[in-house]
C-alpha cells in the first residue's frame, strides 16, 4: 500500500475522532426521538449535517485534491481517491439516546476500498484497517468466526423501509431455518465489524448503500470474512443487498438466503 494512503489513514484517525467527539456533545439524551423523520424509521438528526460538514472540511484542508462523499450532501468533489463518510450510521439508534450508532469513513482508489474507519464511541470502539495491513479492533487484530455449523451461529439481518413487504420475514424465516439466530441491531456498519471480528457470523441487509459499507468492506476483506460482490454488482451508485459471513457457513447462509458470495 502506498504511503500516500498510510499516511491519509493517519490523519483520517484523528479527524474521525474529533468528529466523534462533536457527536457525543451534540448526543441526544434517552427517550422519544429527536430529529426529522424522512420516511419509516429513517431519522436525520442535527448531528448527521454537522459531523458531516466537520469530516469534509478537515478532509478537504488536508488533501484538498482528494473526492469527497457523504450521505447527506452527496460527491461534493472528485478525486482519485475518494473519502466516503457515513457521519451516524444508526441515526434511529442516536436519535433516542441509545448507543449502538457509529461514523464510518472510507478511503476508496478509484472503485476499490484501500482504508477504513467506524468509530463508535458510546462503545469505545474504533475498528481500522488499510488493505494489506489486516484488521483492528481498538488496536488488537481480528478475524471473523471460526464458526463452521450454521445451527452455532449468530446471524443479524437489517431492516429498510425500501424493501419490499415480506422480504425481512421470508429472509428470517431462511436464517431461522438454519438453526441460527437472528437478531437486528440498527447500524449496518457496526453489524458489518462485527462479523469482521467474529462477535457474529453473518450479516445481511436487502438494500444498504456505499456510504455505509465502504469501510467495512476492507475489514471485511482483511478479517477473512466472505462477502458478496457488492461493488461489481452496483453498489458504487445505487442501493442493493449485502452479504457478509464466517467461511464456515458462508455456503450454507448464502445459499439459504439467496445471495451469492464472491
Amino acid at each position: 500500500m502506498s504511503q500516500a494512503i498510510l499516511t491519509r489513514f493517519e490523519a483520517a484517525r484523528s479527524v474521525v475522532r474529533d468528529a466523534a467527539a462533536l457527536a457525543m456533545k451534540m448526543r441526544p439524551a434517552p427517550g422519544g426521538p429527536k430529529g426529522t423523520q424522512k420516511s419509516a424509521q429513517d431519522w436525520l438528526t442535527e448531528t448527521d449535517g454537522a459531523v458531516e460538514a466537520f469530516i469534509s472540511e478537515r478532509i478537504g484542508t488536508l488533501f484538498p485534491e482528494d473526492g469527497f462523499q457523504g450521505e447527506e450532501e452527496g460527491r461534493t468533489r472528485t478525486g482519485s481517491l475518494r473519502w466516503v463518510v457515513d457521519p451516524i450510521d444508526g441515526t434511529s439508534n442516536y436519535a433516542r439516546g441509545r448507543n449502538r450508532w457509529c461514523i464510518s469513513l472510507g478511503l476508496m482508489d478509484g472503485d476499490t476500498p484501500v482504508a477504513g474507519i467506524i468509530e463508535a464511541p458510546m462503545l469505545g470502539e474504533t475498528y481500522t484497517a488499510v488493505k494489506g495491513h489486516g484488521a483492528f479492533l481498538n488496536g488488537e487484530r481480528i478475524h471473523a468466526s471460526p464458526v463452521t455449523d450454521p445451527a452455532s451461529s449468530l446471524i443479524e439481518m437489517g431492516w429498510s423501509n425500501r424493501v419490499p413487504p415480506g422480504v425481512f420475514q421470508e429472509k428470517i424465516d431462511a436464517i431461522l431455518n438454519l438453526g441460527a439466530m437472528p437478531r437486528s441491531g440498527g447500524s449496518g456498519a457496526i453489524a458489518l465489524a462485527e462479523v469482521a471480528c467474529g462477535r457474529q457470523d453473518g450479516y445481511l441487509e436487502i438494500r444498504i448503500n456505499l456510504w455505509d459499507v465502504a469501510a467495512a468492506l476492507v475489514l471485511l476483506d482483511e478479517a477473512g470474512a466472505k462477502v458478496s460482490p457488492f461493488l461489481r454488482d452496483g453498489g458504487l451508485e445505487d442501493g442493493i443487498h449485502i452479504l457478509a459471513a464466517a467461511p464456515g457457513i458462508a455456503d450454507a447462509l448464502s445459499q439459504a438466503v439467496g445471495v451469492s458470495l464472491k
